[in-house]
């Protein structure tokens, strides 16, 4: 399948500048090129969509570049936002480009002969001088074509808000951008999101202008734009109560990375394993198949979570996150291998003990702080007394006195406690 047409059938095409351009290109061997905006120190799965774009264009056979905006991203980019950014000092936009450079690495392939290119569009923005860059490029752009882009059109229909000149300058530099690639990288096309689309059409205006006064060829730009992804309720991709699903894993963990995808809803899934995943289109449809014969199995969402899990925390985190899901949702904590309570630990309360002695199961049940189930004897006896108490996978008998030595421990140290069917506690012994 043609990559233009793997990417339609993925629903990975919003809108393409030049389709005949844009097919006889990919039809050989191209650069293309991505930004990423340094707004923060991690990207969302949000980002996953380009990411994996570029990934597919290297696996494809092109050169994927991916551009972060050291430079841009102290201005900020205005598209798809009702507001002005809050600005980045110079400093704090260096250490999230670079984070994000280390981010974006993972995915794709530093050596071989498409290898991936790394820049930062600081190392031309931070050396433009701005009377020059106002007479030499700032000449070619209308305002009147500017502010009927989207992204400042609907800023300026915001009475409370506006727009200010510093994100209006963003178009110039995001199109000063593309022309830099194409002239001194050889960058024939840049992606992006939907919203994107006037920045990219600006950039293949300026390349057109600028290429005829100083005879430069590079071949013909052009533009592919994928869709803003949100759920089908239209609430934002990646947005959850508890705030955005980040791929570090310092801000979000592996398991609830896991879990985010594990809990997409039907109507999505088919959708998300086209967008994030590499699986054939035989793999996908017969998938989607099966998932519509019996969803309640939730094939679907477990190849989805797993897959992605994979790409972005890799074998061992995934296989974690799968075992701890497993035991939160009713598998047997006792088939669980250790390094499955160790990332359990940061999911569930817990409590640390010295090691055991002649302690009783009131030692881990009751006590004042949050990592005890119950706050009095009293309470938990009641639990007890109606058989919603396990220890280990085992219901628990009704004496508070039973000692711990005579229960078991998992791997001689551990002790999962469920009350009901949600709530579990772990009690570690030293």
């Amino acid at each position: 399948m043609h990559l233009l047409d793997e990417l339609a059938w993925r629903g990975l095409v919003h809108q393409v500048t030049d389709p005949e351009v844009a097919r006889e290109a990919l039809s050989g061997h191209i650069r293309a090129y991505i930004g990423f905006d340094p707004s923060a120190a991690s990207l969302h799965i949000g980002s996953l969509l380009p990411i994996l774009t570029l990934r597919r264009l290297q696996l494809a056979g092109h050169t994927p570049i991916a551009l972060v905006g050291g430079g841009t991203g102290i201005i900020g980019d205005p598209s798809g936002k009702s507001a002005e950014r809050k600005l980045l000092d110079a400093d704090t936009a260096k250490a999230n480009a670079l984070a994000i450079r280390h981010q974006v690495e993972h995915f794709l392939a530093k050596d071989g002969p498409n290898a991936a290119v790394f820049i930062d569009n600081l190392e031309w923005l931070g050396e433009v001088r701005l009377l020059d860059f106002l007479r030499d490029f700032g000449k070619h752009f209308s305002v009147n074509a500017m502010v009927q882009r989207d992204s400042v059109k609907k800023r300026l229909e915001e009475r409370d808000h506006g727009i200010s000149f510093t994100e209006f300058s963003y178009m110039l530099l995001q199109a000063y951008d593309f022309w830099t690639l194409w002239r001194d990288h050889g960058c024939r096309a840049q992606l992006g999101g939907s919203d994107q689309w006037g920045n990219i059409v600006s950039g293949i205006d300026l390349i057109g202008r600028l290429a005829r006064e100083d005879g430069a060829n590079a071949g013909t730009p052009f533009g592919v734009t994928m869709p803003l992804v949100t759920t089908r309720s239209g609430q934002k991709f990646g947005k959850t109560e508890a705030g955005a699903i980040w791929l570090d894993p310092k801000l979000t963990t592996p398991y609830r990375f896991y879990q985010f995808w594990i809990n997409v809803e039907d109507a999505d899934v088919g959708l998300y394993l086209r967008y994030f995943t590499f699986l054939s289109r035989e793999a996908v449809e017969t998938l989607e198949a099966r998932h519509a014969l019996a969803p309640h199995l939730r094939e679907a969402q477990r190849t989805l979570a797993h897959e992605v899990t994979l790409l972005v925390h890799g074998e061992a985190q995934t296989d974690g996150a799968e075992q701890a899901s497993k035991v939160l949702f009713g598998g047997d904590p006792r088939e669980a291998p250790l390094s499955t309570f160790a990332m359990l630990a940061g999911e569930i309360p817990y409590q640390d003990h010295p090691a055991l002695t002649d302690q009783t199961l009131v030692t881990v049940l009751v006590g004042e702080t949050e990592t005890h189930p119950f706050r009095s004897n009293g309470e938990a006896k009641r639990a007890l007394q109606a058989g919603s108490v396990s220890w280990n996978g085992v219901k628990l008998g009704q004496d508070l006195q039973t000692p711990i030595v005579g229960l078991g421990l998992l791997h001689q140290r551990l002790g999962l406690v469920r009350v009901g069917k949600k709530q579990y506690y772990l009690a570690r012994f030293s």
